[in-house]
């Protein structure tokens, strides 16, 4: 009896299926935002991206082997203000000419909270002809079907970043002290990805 029982354990093992593996996501831009917020004088002023794609390798019971790739059109930066953008696309500040793309690559997840759904993810930022690594604090919102049965997953990530250093140094001082323009920049990313099939 109990060598069958062996028996059947065995090819239940054998013949069970796979370990469902990371789903991979596609990010949708219709549906996704990658905004930033910067200080200047008295006020923060906020901007956006219109233009990048990605992809996002996940799986919600295994947080750290996440993997994500981002590439973002530094020319389709969007402040609601033209003159502005264009000195932003020019030389003093993301030199889009010579610096047209500004790109993330994740290496590793850690300080996994599944009972939060938040992780540090880490990576290099490439902007401006300058690779840095950089920590993101994300979020997973969950997951969907939408109307058409098409599945889904909803991210978050935040973090701030020295513009200084990836060699964007335009400002000007101030009569009555300091600068026109802040350093730190908040950055935010929300983003719905679709399971590629």
């Amino acid at each position: 009896m109990t060598t069958r029982l062996i028996a059947i354990a065995l090819t239940a093992l054998v013949t069970a299926p796979p370990l469902v593996s990371a789903a991979e996501y596609k990010v949708d831009q219709s549906h996704t935002s990658v905004t930033f917020k910067v200080s200047h004088l008295f006020s923060k002023v906020a901007g956006r991206f219109d233009e990048f794609e990605g992809k996002i390798s996940f799986d919600p019971d295994n947080f750290a082997a996440a993997k994500v790739e981002g590439t973002i059109q530094a020319a389709s930066i969007n402040t609601n203000d033209e003159k502005r953008d264009k000195h932003l696309r020019a030389a003093d500040f993301f030199n889009v000419e010579k610096y047209p793309t500004i790109t993330f690559v994740s290496d590793k997840v850690t300080d996994v909270d599944k009972a939060k759904k938040t992780a540090k993810l880490h990576g290099t930022l490439t902007m401006h002809g300058v690779a840095k690594p950089i920590v993101l604090d994300v979020a997973y919102l969950g997951t969907a079907k939408d109307p058409w049965g098409n599945a889904r997953g909803g991210f978050q990530a935040t973090t701030t970043l020295d513009r200084q250093e990836f060699g964007i140094n335009w400002n000007k001082t101030l009569d009555a002290g300091g600068y026109l323009v802040g350093n730190e920049v908040e950055i935010e990313i929300n983003v719905e990805a679709f399971v590629v099939e």
